[in-house]
């Protein structure tokens, strides 16, 4: 299976340890652009404006549309932050919302977030992992 891997920057250690393990499960990844220059920066504020400037520079949230659109299922790796168990950012809400109509298969490696939106990603289905990639079928 073709998954593409969605979450923060802020998680870009966390989507490396998943490319991994998804991998040894036999499953083609993709991984966002810059993610592995990501995770070697030492401070969140640092991510974030690299991060803006690449999705400006290299029009990566219409690329990674695409990437998702040629998948058959993306996972969001929605670790915690900001006090917030299961955190799903706005990039990655949008990656949700453009799987689910494109029909695609969509997980989350932790539970549905307690935010604002989480009636809306509910009504998408999401199959919930609980940390177990090996439920990815």
């Amino acid at each position: 299976m073709k998954v593409v891997i969605c979450g923060s920057m802020t998680a870009s250690k966390e989507m490396l340890d998943v490319e991994r393990k998804l991998k040894e499960n036999g499953h083609e990844v993709v991984l966002p652009d810059f993610v592995r220059d990501y995770a070697l920066m030492d401070t969140i504020e640092k991510m974030h404006t690299e991060s803006a400037r690449n999705k400006v520079e290299h029009d990566l949230i219409r690329d990674y549309f695409r990437k998702i659109k040629e998948s058959d299922a993306i996972i969001v790796v929605n670790i915690e932050r900001k006090g917030i168990k299961g955190y799903v950012g706005g990039n990655s809400f949008l990656e949700i919302g453009f799987a689910f109509v494109l029909n695609k298969k969509i997980y989350l490696l932790n539970e549905v977030p307690d935010m604002g939106y989480r009636d809306e990603i509910e009504a998408m289905s999401p199959v919930i992992l609980g940390g177990d990639l090996s439920k990815i079928v």
